[in-house]
């Protein structure tokens, strides 16, 4: 794997999108042009907002669409950060049987 996490995969999987490979190059690209001063973090923002928004169209019946894109938010900054082992994504709003019901 090219990015310096090495779970990043199983991250990927957790926070909903599906085609690692895909995923991946595009938080290493996001990176490498970040460090080549190409993207701003503006410009990153708005790439994990995008992503965000996508990802929360999917949010289950059972819980607040505004909860779960909090937490794909939180986790998608976790991932592009890079520096933090995220773990399993089973402590996620979404991701437990306690999760605060659409009301």
């Amino acid at each position: 794997m090219t990015t310096d996490n090495p779970n990043l995969h199983y991250e990927l999987k957790d926070v909903g999108l599906r085609a690692q490979a895909t995923a991946i190059g595009l938080v290493q690209l996001c990176k490498e042009l970040q460090l080549a001063g190409v993207l701003s973090d503006d410009a990153v923002g708005r790439i994990k907002t995008a992503i965000a928004d996508e990802i929360a169209l999917t949010a289950p019946r059972s819980i607040r669409r505004d909860a779960f894109r909090q937490d794909v938010c939180t986790r998608l900054d976790e991932i592009f950060s890079g520096g933090k082992d995220l773990g399993t994504g089973e402590g996620l709003a979404y991701r437990t049987e306690n999760a605060e019901p659409v009301g």
